[in-house]
C-alpha cells in the first residue's frame, strides 16, 4: 500500500476537523490538548531554530558584498510585495464595501489598545540590550538582529571564527532534525487545533459579518494567486502550479497555527525539499520574512479600516487612506508573527487615522477566521521572496568567492 504523503494526510486532517467541530460542537475541545502539544513543540525549536540557521546563513555568504545584495533585494520584494497587498486590500473593500448594512451597535467593550510607543521606538526595540534576555524571553526581531550581527562578525574574523561557525552549523543541522520529527505530528496538530475553533464559533458568528470575512479571503486569494504566480513566474522562473503545490503544506500549517513564526520550520523544509531553494538563502530570507514580512496582515488592516469607516458613516479623506497605507505597509515590520498581533496592529491603524475604536470589538469576534486567511498569505509571501532571491543569486555566489580570494 503506497504510503499517504504529508500534504493529503494535513488536507484529511483538516476536513476532519471542520467535520468534527460541526458535529460535536463546544464539546470537541477535549482535543485541544494536541492542538497545544503541537504548538509547544513548534515553539520548543522557534528560538534555536531560527539563531542557528541565521547566522548559518549569514555567515555562509562569504563576503559583505554577497550579504548585502542579499539584504537588499529582500527587503525591496517585501516592501513592495506588502505595498501591493495593501492596494488590493483598499481596493476590494471600495469595490465590495463590507461595511455597508452592518449594525455597529453589537460591538461590546473593545479590547485594551496596546501601546505601541510609535515607529521609531519599535525601530529602537529591535536591538537587544540583553541578547541572553531576548533569547530566553523569545523576542524574535531582538534575536534576528543579534542572529545578524553574529553572523557578520564570523564573515568578518574570517578563519579564526570557524569553531564559532561550526557550532551553529552542528546546531543548525540538529534542529533541522528536530524539525523533520516534530513535522510528523502536523497532522495531528492541526486537528487538535482546528476542530475547537470551529466547535466553539460554528458558522453563526460569521453570518453578521461574514461579507467582511468573504473580502478579506477573497482579497488574500487575489494577492497570492495573481501578485504572486506574476512574481513567481517572471522572478523567479518557475511554474506558478509548481510553487503552489511545494508550499502548500507550509500554507495549509500556517492556516491552522494562524502562525508565521510557528509555521517557519514546516516553510524552510517545504522551499528547500520542494522549491530547490538553497538552504544558503532559506536560513536567511525566511526568518527575516516570518518576522517583517505581513502581506497578509497589511491587506487586512486596510479592508478592516474600510469596513469600519463604512459601518461608521465616516468618510475617509484621501489623506487619511494614504495614512493607511503607509502604517500598514510599515506597521508589517512591527507586527509579531503570532496569532492576534493583527488586532494590536489594527489599534495603531485605527488610532491613526481616527476610527472608532469600539468597532476592533466586533471585529474581534471574527478575527480568527481572517487571521487564518492572511497568515496562509504571509506564509506564502515569504517563500515567493526566498525563491526569487535565490534564483536571482544563481551562479553570483561562487563568483563573490572567486573574488574574495582574489582579494585576499
Amino acid at each position: 500500500m503506497k504510503k499517504i504523503g504529508l500534504l493529503p494526510q494535513i488536507l484529511i486532517a483538516f476536513i476532519v476537523a471542520i467535520i468534527a467541530g460541526i458535529i460535536f460542537g463546544p464539546s470537541i475541545d477535549v482535543v485541544q490538548p494536541l492542538g497545544d502539544l503541537f504548538l509547544r513543540l513548534i515553539q520548543f525549536i522557534i528560538v534555536p531554530l531560527i539563531a542557528s540557521s541565521l547566522i548559518v546563513g549569514v555567515s555562509s555568504t562569504g563576503s559583505m558584498q554577497t550579504l548585502g545584495r542579499i539584504g537588499g533585494k529582500t527587503m525591496l520584494f517585501y516592501l513592495a510585495s506588502t505595498l501591493i497587498a495593501v492596494s488590493i486590500g483598499l481596493l476590494a473593500a471600495l469595490l465590495f464595501k463590507p461595511g455597508e448594512g452592518v449594525d455597529i451597535s453589537a460591538a461590546g467593550s473593545p479590547p485594551e489598545p496596546t501601546e505601541t510607543g510609535g515607529f521609531i521606538n519599535v525601530l529602537l526595540n529591535i536591538i537587544p540590550t540583553n541578547p541572553i534576555e531576548s533569547l530566553a524571553s523569545g523576542n524574535i526581531l531582538q534575536i534576528i538582529f543579534f542572529s545578524i550581527f553574529l553572523g557578520l562578525g564570523i564573515t568578518m574574523v574570517g578563519e579564526k571564527a570557524q569553531p564559532v561557525f561550526r557550532f551553529f552549523d552542528g546546531l543548525a543541522e540538529i534542529m533541522y532534525k528536530i524539525t523533520w520529527v516534530i513535522m510528523r505530528l502536523i497532522p495531528i496538530g492541526i486537528f487538535g487545533l482546528l476542530a475547537p475553533i470551529i466547535g466553539e464559533y460554528g458558522l453563526s458568528v460569521l453570518l453578521p459579518l461574514i461579507k467582511l470575512v468573504l473580502v478579506v479571503g477573497f482579497a488574500c486569494l487575489v494577492h497570492a494567486l495573481v501578485t504572486y504566480s506574476i512574481a513567481i513566474k517572471a522572478l523567479g522562473k518557475m511554474n506558478p502550479l509548481t510553487f503552489f503545490k511545494g508550499i502548500a503544506p507550509a500554507s495549509l500549517v500556517a492556516f491552522s497555527t494562524q502562525s508565521s513564526s510557528g509555521t517557519l520550520p514546516v516553510t524552510i523544509r517545504c522551499t528547500e525539499d520542494n522549491l530547490g531553494v538553497s538552504k544558503r538563502i532559506s536560513t536567511f530570507v525566511l526568518p527575516l520574512g516570518a518576522t517583517i514580512n505581513m502581506d497578509g496582515t497589511s491587506l487586512y488592516l486596510s479592508v478592516a479600516a474600510l469596513f469600519t469607516a463604512q459601518a461608521y458613516g465616516i468618510n475617509l479623506t484621501f489623506g487619511q487612506i494614504m495614512m493607511i497605507v503607509l502604517i500598514a505597509t510599515l506597521g508589517s515590520i512591527g507586527a509579531a508573527g503570532v496569532p492576534g498581533a493583527g488586532l494590536v496592529m489594527l489599534t495603531l491603524v485605527f488610532t491613526t487615522v481616527n476610527l472608532p475604536l469600539e468597532a476592533i470589538a466586533l471585529i474581534a469576534g471574527v478575527d480568527r477566521f481572517m487571521d487564518m486567511f492572511r497568515t496562509s498569505v504571509n506564509v506564502t509571501g515569504d517563500a515567493t521572496g526566498a525563491v526569487i532571491i535565490d534564483r536571482s543569486e544563481k551562479g553570483k555566489f561562487n563568483k563573490d568567492n572567486e573574488e574574495e580570494t582574489v582579494a585576499v
